[in-house]
């Protein structure tokens, strides 16, 4: 359960509804997702993060997919449950099949493992690395 009351469709107005309306265009979906409805509870919020949103995610050197992929690591890291499905299924609709999560998930759980290893011994960095 959301700690606010999250902004329905039909009860948004002004901004709130602009957005709403951009983001079923641009996703090309019927419906709102949830993350949307409750960061609607704070209009400037909504507004900042889908513009942010959408100015990180587009293609740039870094194509869609791949980025979609870089949120799917980043939230299976962060334990974001509806990050993770959200992304997941961003990426799959952009061509992302089993065998490419499957091998997402293991740097997501290599890296996390090595990460830590390096943290826990406080390995220091090779000059060779800073350059």
């Amino acid at each position: 359960m959301p700690t606010v009351k999250m902004v329905e469709y039909e009860d948004a107005t002004g901004e709130v509804k602009e957005v709403f309306d951009e983001i079923m265009r641009v996703r090309n979906i019927d419906w709102v997702p949830n993350v949307w409805k409750t960061l609607a509870a704070h209009p400037p919020t909504l507004k900042r993060i889908w513009k942010n949103l959408n100015e990180v995610m587009a293609p740039g050197r870094l194509d869609k997919l791949t980025k979609e992929m870089i949120a799917v690591a980043v939230s299976a890291t962060n334990g974001c449950e509806y990050c993770i499905n959200s992304h997941t299924a961003a990426a799959r609709k952009l061509g992302m099949d089993d065998e490419m999560l499957g091998e997402v998930l293991a740097v997501v759980g290599m890296f996390n493992q090595t990460n830590k290893l390096a943290e826990g011994y406080q390995i220091p960095v090779d000059p060779q690395y800073k350059r």
